[in-house]
């Protein structure tokens, strides 16, 4: 450059450069409010409703030690296998509340891994509405996702839902 040039003037331009200056646009993209499922009564406590094949889990979330229990037993107790354990805990685990809130859960209905899936989102739901900014987590980790599959009905003519009875040709 020159010294008799003007300060702000652009250096002049080479092989493969543009004289416009590439202005870089931002779509702002607007999230709706997740919608929270769960409730919060006038003494703090949490209620979340979880839903798996014909169980139904109401679970309630409150500040504490770290306690489970199932309709009035410990969880360890109510669930002997470590598989509903884990689905039982997998909420409290991602979201590192295992030792800061006590769970009490009352459930009826099916079977044992589908009482366990319905605390599992029970939890879930209640846990979101003691502290909407762990919707993220929970909604990676599918935990809020309702699993609605459920045993299908046996149809007339079949043995069970799909079995045929067996066909003799002759």
């Amino acid at each position: 450059m020159s010294t008799d040039a003007p300060q702000n003037e652009m250096p002049e331009l080479t092989i493969g450069s543009t004289a416009e200056v590439a202005v870089e646009t931002v779509d702002v993209v607007e999230r709706v409010a997740p919608a929270i499922r769960g409730k919060v009564d006038r003494f703090g406590v949490c209620w979340g409703t979880g839903r798996r094949k014909t169980a139904v889990a109401r679970v309630r979330v409150k500040d504490g030690s770290g306690k489970i229990t199932v309709n009035g037993r410990e969880m360890t107790e109510y669930f002997p296998l470590i598989a509903d354990q884990n689905a039982v805990l997998a909420v409290l685990r991602a979201t590192s509340m295992l030792e800061k809130v006590e769970v009490i859960i009352q459930v009826e209905g099916g079977g044992s891994t589908g009482q366990s899936g319905a605390c599992k989102l029970g939890i879930a739901r209640a846990l979101q509405a003691k502290n909407p900014s762990l919707h993220p987590i929970l909604t990676e980790g599918k935990y809020l996702t309702r699993d609605d599959r459920k045993v299908e009905r046996k149809k007339y003519g079949h043995k069970k839902a799909r079995r045929s009875f067996q066909f003799s040709k002759r």
